[in-house]
């Protein structure tokens, strides 16, 4: 299993980036697809989940990024994305992919953050400038 993330750079407070991360060894929608990122100084956070076929390929997304982040797959390319818009400075961190087998979520997609996922990639630093 490997994960492999890429599109983070320096991005202008209010503009837009897309990461990707690229999955071999399992396919991505049978699996549990998450975006996590540590800002300097503080804990690592969940960002965006993708539940997998086995919840319907539901999306979640935490309180601080929910309206402005979007997660998606890309079955073909076996790679799941963040799209990330209206970007704020608190928004600088290193975003890392992560991946674990499918479970059954809450309907609100509340707690995912604190399963384990035993597969990560290295991260992809994003910079916001104000």
């Amino acid at each position: 299993v490997q994960l492999v993330e890429s599109g983070g750079g320096l991005v202008q407070a209010g503009g837009s980036l897309r990461l990707s991360c690229t999955a071999s060894g399992f396919r991505v929608n049978e699996y549990a697809m998450a975006w996590f990122r540590q800002a300097p100084g503080k804990e690592r956070e969940g960002v965006c989940i993708h539940a997998g076929d086995l919840n319907d390929s539901k999306k979640f997304c935490e309180d601080s990024v929910k309206g402005r982040f979007t997660i998606s797959t890309d079955a073909v390319k076996n790679t799941v994305y963040l799209h990330l818009d209206a970007v704020k400075a608190e928004d600088t961190a290193i975003y890392y992919c992560a991946a674990r087998k499918a479970f059954f979520m809450r309907s609100d997609g509340r707690g995912w953050p604190r399963y384990e996922f035993p597969h990560w990639g290295r991260g992809t630093q994003v910079t916001v400038s104000s």
